[in-house]
């Protein structure tokens, strides 16, 4: 059995990614893309469906140890194959990362500050999270911060010429679209996300049980459905309450390329009739038009604001740099 040079390459990626965030992951992730037999296990599910991310959280829902050495994760792949690929099949990896509104909000503001009152519309809004920019506080060291939302803090290391708010954007409205909504009250959906946080990510985890809490006291409106079909309902329904923001992070990705391109379009439309705002936060290779001709670094984002580049971040949040 040979290497599969594309899938040895997107493991050896996600691992660089990873870097920093989770030993586990890197050792995990080098493991399986020097393992033939591995790929051709990975080689039986549908191309979206092979990402290291997914699979790793169903290997740990079905008892690999973590954080632990590759031979774990091999074991439990081998050993519990059907139970695993079935989960892959069924799941997604709707992270749905909190610590991004860190490297999201400076630009809610900056749209805010414009428009008056927000409407968000979230894109892959999984459990809806990410729609409460208002109720946290926020650190972008060594630039600033924002206080006074009484909720807990989020925190993104800061350089360049990052827009900090004056004050959290109000929102008048939140909603989104997902294939797939989670509901942050259902036990077994929200044991799904936990199982996503990475292993070593103590904090990452705490800050999830908190988001959950939160988005609890008043749920959103998610929609489940595909997103072309969704969005011209929602970003209506957003104009009736406020300036309607449409926005993702990471969420682009789990679309073919021709859909991808097919969403900028759509987006692009949408923004040049003045029908809405649109924030993007994804992968550099995701929105190649929104990239342009920047050199982004590996573990970075390019955060944009109606198609066009403002800042790079990292995936998870942790970091923005201005542009």
């Amino acid at each position: 059995m040979q290497l599969d040079g594309e899938m040895a390459e997107r493991y050896r990626d996600f691992a660089a990614y990873a870097e920093g965030d989770s030993d586990c992951f890197v050792d995990w992730a080098l493991g399986v893309a020097e393992d033939a037999e591995i790929h051709g296990w990975l080689a039986e599910l549908p191309r979206l469906k092979q990402q290291p991310n997914l699979v790793f959280a169903a290997a740990r829902l079905h008892g690999a140890a973590a954080p632990s050495p590759y031979a774990e994760l091999r074991r439990t792949l081998l050993e519990h194959e059907t139970a695993i690929k079935e989960t892959i099949r069924e799941r997604a990896t709707q992270t749905n990362e909190v610590g991004r509104l860190a490297t999201l909000v400076p630009v809610f503001a900056q749209v805010a500050e414009q428009s008056g009152p927000l409407s968000l519309v979230e894109v892959g809004a999984s459990a809806g999270l990410c729609l409460f920019p208002d109720r946290y506080d926020y650190a972008w060291p060594p630039l600033g911060a924002l206080t006074g939302s009484g909720g807990p803090t989020l925190r993104a290391d800061a350089s360049g010429d990052v827009p900090l708010p004056r004050s959290h954007p109000e929102v008048a409205w939140r909603g989104g679209a997902d294939l797939n909504p989670l509901d942050v009250r259902d036990d077994e959906a929200m044991a799904w996300l936990r199982t996503l946080v990475w292993p070593e990510q103590q904090e990452r985890r705490e800050r999830l049980e908190q988001a959950v809490r939160i988005a609890a006291e008043d749920p959103p409106e998610i929609i489940r459905g595909d997103l072309f079909e969704a969005l011209p309902g929602l970003v209506a329904e957003a104009g009736r309450h406020g300036t309607p923001v449409v926005f993702h992070s990471a969420v682009i990705a789990y679309l073919e390329v021709g859909e991808r391109a097919r969403f900028h379009d759509l987006m692009t439309g949408l923004v040049a009739d003045g029908t809405c705002r649109w924030v993007s936060n994804e992968a550099p290779h995701v929105l190649p038009l929104v990239r342009g001709d920047l050199e982004v670094p590996v573990g970075r984002f390019v955060l944009g604001l109606d198609g066009r580049a403002v800042a790079l971040t990292h995936g998870h949040g942790h970091a923005i740099d201005w542009l």
